[in-house]
């Protein structure tokens, strides 16, 4: 339970419920209209409400962070889309009912699985996944995001920002008693970045499509990096309700096997764009 809100924050977080379920039924609405139903026994979907973040040259990385965002170089990413949120529950849950997926032991925890919190304990080989079951039922291609496309709309097109928020350390922000706690929190509680992306540096660790590689940087291509060949970690980005210090940064790397499924890993999901 989330204790010490002032009156002010419980209003706020009302009415980004609010806009939340109004975009979700929206969502649910464009669905129906569109003739794509529902797939799996009993299980229909959600599409994601998704964030156009424009073509654009950046610079990659952080001198002054730590040696696998070194060195600082210039990236193109071609536009593409991003999810304003993390992948909750309950779009999750479709995906397990259609599939017959076994969901992690913490998603019964009632701190985790509430409906509008991020998915959680998702592996890597499970997002990707969802994401192939999500591209067959409404006929369009959801994919991970590279390394690259996440950092370049974590900066929300603020050159060299240290977080998605701007250039404040997480500690200096008035809820940050309560954006970073014992567990995750329904996605967005918090004011979007620049671009309109919910969470984007906290909540969660969101999976991306690389497989890492600690000296990438060195050797990686200018335009549209696709991450190494093959490796034995897959890369992700963003800090989660435990780790929000070291990682929250737009820059900071971090790596686990794909077979893995932790308590602060989740995952948001992108589309190419043809131009």
């Amino acid at each position: 339970m989330i204790r010490g809100r002032s009156s002010e924050s419980e209003e706020r977080k009302r009415r980004t419920d609010r806009a939340f379920e109004g975009s979700k039924a929206s969502n649910r609405m464009t669905t129906a209209s569109a003739g794509l139903g529902v797939s799996g026994p009993g299980g229909g979907f959600l599409e994601p409400v998704m964030i156009r973040i424009p073509g654009q040259w950046f610079s990659m990385g952080c001198e002054t962070g730590r040696d696998d965002e070194k060195p600082v170089h210039r990236v193109w990413v071609d536009s593409f889309e991003l999810a304003a949120y993390q992948v909750t529950n309950a779009e999750y849950q479709f995906f397990l009912s259609a599939t017959h997926a076994a969901a992690a032991s913490c998603c019964m925890d009632p701190n985790f699985n509430h409906p509008q919190m991020p998915a959680v304990a998702v592996s890597w080989n499970e997002a990707m996944a969802y994401c192939q079951w999500l591209s067959g039922v409404t006929a369009k291609a959801y994919r991970l995001p590279t390394e690259a496309e996440w950092e370049c709309a974590a900066r929300g097109g603020a050159e060299g920002s240290a977080y998605p928020w701007g250039d404040s350390p997480p500690e200096s922000l008035p809820d940050y008693a309560n954006r970073w706690k014992n567990g995750p929190e329904s996605v967005g509680r918090y004011a979007p970045n620049a671009y309109g992306l919910f969470n984007v540096g906290d909540n969660v660790h969101e999976w991306c499509a690389d497989w890492y590689d600690a000296s990438y940087y060195r050797y990686s291509p200018e335009r549209n990096p696709q991450g190494p060949a093959d490796g034995a970690r897959k890369a992700s980005r963003g800090g989660s309700w435990r780790h929000h210090i070291k990682v929250s940064r737009n820059a900071a790397r971090s790596s686990i096997p794909p077979q893995l499924q932790y308590a602060d890993y989740g995952f948001r999901i992108a589309r190419s764009l043809t131009t």
